[in-house]
């Protein structure tokens, strides 16, 4: 079994799971056993400052919105580019942390982050079972779309992928430069 680990899940129009209808979701954990993913484009109704004393840390100003990462509960978690704070990394330059210390420093610096609660969960051959009927398109992820505006990542790429299925296909020509036009 090939694993989707650094793959991005774009849900089908005909995923009727409502914790995922045009979700993104970046799996950084795929084996026989299962697999675990981040939902990129939920932000929640809090902010961090709002949470942040609440969680054991100081308060900070952070204004940033946390992310509902999936349906899952589960410890705070942050895809960030800061190396010497990763625990695990997920593509080139792209890392998850959970740790308390880790995650207070993220919150505190200006490098790109993201902050999670949650995340997504399947068992083992549960993700396979729906990709074979069609729930999932999968795709390379890279490390644009992790920053992604989170309103249109999900239009963005399934426009893509549409795009690399039909476009092998007839002539370059033919192509429109705005597909969604037709």
């Amino acid at each position: 079994m090939d694993s989707f680990a650094g793959q991005l899940l774009v849900a089908s129009r005909h995923l009727g799971d409502p914790n995922f209808c045009r979700g993104v979701v970046l799996i950084f954990q795929h084996g026989s056993q299962g697999g675990l993913g981040l939902v990129l484009n939920r932000p929640g109704d809090k902010r961090i400052s709002d949470v942040w004393e609440r969680t054991g840390h100081e308060p900070c100003q952070n204004q940033q919105t946390i992310f509902v990462g999936g349906p899952v509960p589960g410890p705070l978690m942050a895809l960030h580019t800061i190396e010497r704070l990763s625990e695990t990394e997920i593509l080139a330059g792209l890392f998850l942390s959970t740790h308390k210390d880790a995650l207070d420093e993220l919150v505190r610096q200006e490098k790109p982050f993201r902050l999670f609660a949650g995340h997504a969960g399947w068992a083992g051959g549960q993700l396979e079972a729906e990709m074979e009927v069609g729930g999932w398109l999968v795709t390379p992820a890279t490390g644009e779309e992790i920053w992604h505006d989170p309103e249109d990542i999900w239009r963005l790429l399934t426009q893509r992928i549409g795009l690399g299925i039909i476009a092998p296909k007839i002539d370059p020509k033919q192509i429109p430069t705005d597909p969604s036009l037709n």
